[in-house]
């Protein structure tokens, strides 16, 4: 697991380090000689908000980032992610539907189905089509995402849930306390799952023929590869909000520089996923200090920047 000198424990060593320095940063004041002295609104503060956010911050990066590497391979293109596949806006129609069906917006069973359902109606499309140019795969997926929002979006205003739906298109970690981000934990066994059944989905992301020639049952792979998709995408969009092309940049630049193996890269990526976006949660936090930039503000500036290097990148290398 080694690249150029990074190793995963150095990987490891620098996310524990900006991890330790994210809990000191913020407006209430919080520092290491208040908790020694056992200050009581410290420790509250602590363990109420900091670790709260903390843990949210590295279980949302972790697991979107997953999410993109598996749904790379089963669509069998680098470009295909959670938002560029129409998932989250799946997601984000489940909740609209669960709350004008139910008054609510807690019916998982109903977001998660109905995110799982449009990823694999996405995927089978996309697996007919015969030519597969990089770009164009991503680019039906943002235009079936882009139907789908207005549908959800229809539907929210039509009785009146379109206050609760534009709270989901911006991410903010700030509003997080404890008893607010449980719901990410579900990352944890779905990341060693993942792990554990690395080799089918790689053999699906070879090709139908390859699967079944060794043996599998393409279909089951592929809708337990959805599944996993549409769950980390769901859980993580319905506690934070859309944090853009995390899902897109994270497999790409472990992949750049770690190679194609899928077991060996999902820790990998988890750590890379949490540590990106740790690094624009604390940026987030501090370039307007006291006050808080929208952190998929940052991860879209810098998401959308690489995005438009690797296409770029990829027609120079077609050229």
């Amino acid at each position: 697991m080694r690249c150029k000198g990074f190793t995963l424990k150095k990987l490891l060593f620098v996310l524990l380090v900006l991890s330790a320095a994210s809990i000191f940063v913020g407006v209430g004041k919080l520092n290491v000689a208040s908790l020694i002295a056992g200050d009581t609104a410290s420790w509250h503060l602590l363990f109420a908000s900091r670790i709260p956010r903390l843990v949210a911050v590295l279980l949302a990066g972790a697991g979107l980032s997953i999410a993109g590497l598996i749904m790379q391979q089963i669509s069998q293109n680098r470009f295909a992610s959670p938002s560029t596949s129409g998932t989250i806006e799946c997601a984000m129609l489940g909740y609209v539907l669960s709350l004008v069906l139910f008054g609510n917006g807690q019916q998982l069973w109903l977001i998660f189905s109905v995110s799982m359902l449009g990823t694999l109606l996405f995927v089978q499309f996309i697996n007919r089509i015969q030519f597969k140019n990089a770009v164009f795969v991503p680019l039906i997926g943002i235009i079936f995402g882009n139907v789908v929002d207005s549908i959800a979006t229809f539907v929210a205003y039509k009785y009146d849930a379109l206050q609760n739906l534009s709270s989901w298109t911006v991410a903010n970690f700030a509003n997080l306390l404890q008893g607010d981000y449980e719901l990410l934990y579900i990352a944890i066994p779905f990341a060693i799952f993942s792990y554990l059944y690395a080799a089918r989905i790689s053999a699906v992301g070879l090709g139908k023929d390859f699967a079944v020639n060794l043996g599998l049952n393409y279909q089951q792979v592929l809708i337990i590869g959805v599944l996993l998709v549409s769950v980390m995408s769901a859980s993580v969009v319905m506690i934070v909000g859309m944090l853009p092309f995390l899902g897109l940049i994270v497999p790409n630049l472990v992949s750049r520089f770690y190679g194609d193996n899928l077991r060996r890269n999902i820790p990998i990526t988890a750590i890379m996923g949490a540590l990106i976006v740790l690094c624009c949660d604390l940026a987030s936090r501090l370039i307007i200090f006291p006050y808080e930039i929208p952190i998929s503000t940052i991860i879209s500036i810098l998401g959308g920047s690489v995005f438009i290097f690797f296409i770029l990148k990829g027609q120079k290398n077609a050229g």
